[in-house]
């Protein structure tokens, strides 16, 4: 009964310090997240999907807007003139938990930003790639960070 104790209590423990090192980040949703959001993909043939872009979504389209959100690096660096825009900090696995896979945004940055893990605001021209290739859908491009 002693050992059944003991090891309830090292397995109490361990729940408790994971929990307190999970990291709560800041909900980044904005009016214009929540409408790249509304891109879902159809079923045109058996094995072939196609991204829909619904009407509100185009509007955006060559815009100038702002997007908050943590930096996702495609390259080895300290600073970064391109890179992936994402609503989850990425010590988060955004592929994993509830919902569905957050969208993001590739980034072409005027001038190179340092990596950091807090969250930016960046500006820049917002273009949807419906082209069906293999690059992004959604692309901010001579974007400037907003201070």
């Amino acid at each position: 009964m002693k050992k059944v104790t003991i090891i309830f209590i090292l397995i109490l423990t361990s729940v408790f310090v994971t929990q307190a090192q999970v990291k709560v980040h800041k909900d980044m949703r904005t009016a214009n997240w929540n409408l790249i959001g509304l891109r879902y993909e159809k079923q045109v043939e058996p094995l072939k999907w196609v991204s829909i872009f619904p009407p509100e979504l185009l509007a955006l389209n060559n815009k100038v807007i702002e997007l908050p959100g943590y930096i996702y690096p495609t390259k080895v660096g300290s600073k970064f003139s391109e890179f992936l825009l994402s609503i989850v900090p990425i010590e988060s696995c955004p592929f994993c938990g509830t919902g569905d896979i957050p969208s993001m945004v590739e980034v072409k940055m005027a001038t190179p930003l340092p990596f950091t893990e807090k969250p930016i605001k960046i500006k820049g021209k917002f273009v949807i790639n419906n082209s069906g290739d293999n690059r992004s859908e959604f692309f901010l491009l001579g974007a400037t960070q907003v201070r």
